[in-house]
């Protein structure tokens, strides 16, 4: 169940992304899908919202978004470098104008020191212009991270549509 500021979020999307007659879709990890169901959990949406490819495991980040395998080895699932590899790979491998991403570590467990649990990439890429990568550290249990993930991702979506409608 999505609060109100989410679904008003969502709202501004869609109408940003219908006037624009762009289309967008999500790559995530940590949120298994959770940005993709917020999306299409509005009518309509198959207007502007055309696919989620939850990649949950690194091999799939590799067959499904072509990040390369080597650079999950040297930066591991959760950074910065494969959250922006996922976002391009998804525009590079589907008809959309807009790609957001995230990987991270929800918990409660698979955090270390460097990592901890809470630790989140997320990539927001347009075509034609350079992609947006950020990392959050969100507080909380595994639902609290992924709650937290949603939120930050729908609000820099809709500050970018918004932004590019000006």
């Amino acid at each position: 169940m999505l609060f109100p500021e989410e679904n008003e979020l969502i709202d501004r999307i869609g109408v940003a992304l219908i006037r624009r007659r762009e289309r967008m879709g999500t790559a995530e990890s940590c949120t298994g899908g959770l940005i993709a169901a917020a999306c299409t959990s509005v009518s309509g949406s198959s207007q502007w919202f055309e696919r989620g490819v939850v990649s949950y495991s690194d091999q799939s980040k590799t067959e499904l978004l072509g990040v390369p395998a080597a650079l999950i080895s040297l930066h591991g699932s959760v950074s910065g470098e494969v959250a922006h590899h996922m976002a391009r790979g998804l525009l590079a491998h589907a008809p959309l104008d807009w790609a957001l991403a995230v990987t991270g570590i929800a918990g409660p467990t698979g955090g270390s020191a460097s990592k901890p649990v809470g630790t989140v990439w997320l990539a927001l890429a347009h075509q034609g212009t350079p992609t947006k990568v950020w990392k959050e550290l969100f507080e909380g249990g595994r639902h609290e991270v992924r709650a937290a993930t949603l939120r930050a991702g729908l609000m820099a979506l809709c500050e970018a549509v918004e932004e590019k409608e000006s």
